[in-house]
């Protein structure tokens, strides 16, 4: 039997890099705290530069208006500030919750995929930020130095999350959209919490076989989950895994599988795994529960709009 490969590697060949370690009250142990007893959400007021939560000061040169995304992260914010970027790598817009097929066709991508995008490319549309992930992009900002200003994120939690978008509304004076956006997602968060299931959930990704587990501290939205269900599933860290034994051990009662797809759309994961003997052994699997969901919204998107939708799915799904 194949072990489970770690979420880190797999999403990293498909264009997703995770965060290394997660906010202490996003782990397993903090999952009572809940949304509602969090401070007020505070004004977003205007400002010229920033530093972001992992202590990076960010200074463009002018409000910025022409934002040139490389991580979904960034297209996320910029739906829920009211604005779309100059040009993108990702595919999270085209949700009908984002801008929706047909309007996502009209942004211009940067060639060069996820791990590659083209340095000229990405300065050809001129742009005012341009914002990437850290792990991925940092590589990046000699090239772009003196030509744009260049932001690198990495969220571990919903709560730094939050925090780039109020960050992002503050340059681009738009704080009193990031203020609704962040109630909206608390306010789910809350509801999530209040009603908060009894059932064992897990959330897996990949294409084939070797899938992984998707872990609190490694994936943003799966930091969600114990807040709202039992998820037994904790960071393994570089070199670990999770095998088909283990996960049959913990009764799992509803399994979500992102799909990651390497060129053309081929089969779902949970095609795949049916004719696995011990997949098909997990309660989940023998009673129907096995739900796909929209990678690009589970797994990328990683902001206050796509965490959004994660807990309205993960939520009716653990009813």
């Amino acid at each position: 039997m194949s072990r489970i490969l770690r979420r880190t590697v797999a999403l990293a060949a498909a264009g997703v890099l995770l965060a290394g370690c997660g906010a202490a009250d996003d782990a397993p142990g903090a999952a009572g705290r809940a949304a509602a007893s969090l401070p007020p959400v505070q004004p977003v007021a205007d400002a010229d530069s920033i530093t972001d939560v992992r202590g990076k000061k960010i200074s463009p040169e002018r409000t910025p208006e022409r934002i040139v995304c490389l991580v979904a992260l960034c297209d996320d914010m910029l739906t829920e500030l009211g604005m779309v970027p100059t040009a993108t790598n990702s595919s999270l817009l085209a949700h009908p919750r984002f801008l929706g097929k047909e309007k996502a066709q009209q942004i211009p991508v940067i060639p060069g995929g996820f791990l590659s995008p083209e340095v000229e490319a990405i300065l050809s549309h001129k742009p005012d930020l341009v914002i990437g992930l850290e792990d991925t992009h940092g590589k990046l900002a000699p090239a772009l130095q003196g030509a744009t200003t260049f932001w690198a994120v990495q969220p571990a939690t919903w709560r730094d999350s939050v925090a780039y978008l109020r960050d992002l509304a503050a340059l681009t004076h738009r704080g009193d959209r990031a203020v609704a956006a962040e109630r909206r997602l608390r306010a789910k968060l809350a509801a999530a919490e209040k009603a908060k299931s009894g059932k064992t959930a897990l959330i897996v990704f990949g294409s084939d076989e070797n899938f992984g587990v998707a872990a609190p501290g490694r994936d943003v939205a799966a930091g969600l989950f114990p807040r709202i269900c039992d998820y037994p599933w904790k960071d393994r860290g570089v070199e670990g895994a999770y095998s088909l034994e283990e996960i049959l051990a913990q009764d799992v009662d509803v399994l979500f599988v992102e799909t990651i797809a390497f060129g053309a759309p081929g089969k779902r994961l949970s095609e795949k795994m049916a004719g696995n003997a011990l997949w098909s052994q997990i309660p989940a699997v023998k009673n129907g529960k096995v739900i796909e969901v929209d990678p690009e919204v589970w797994a990328k998107g990683r902001g206050t709009r796509s965490l959004g939708i994660v807990l309205d799915e993960a939520t009716a799904a653990l009813r």
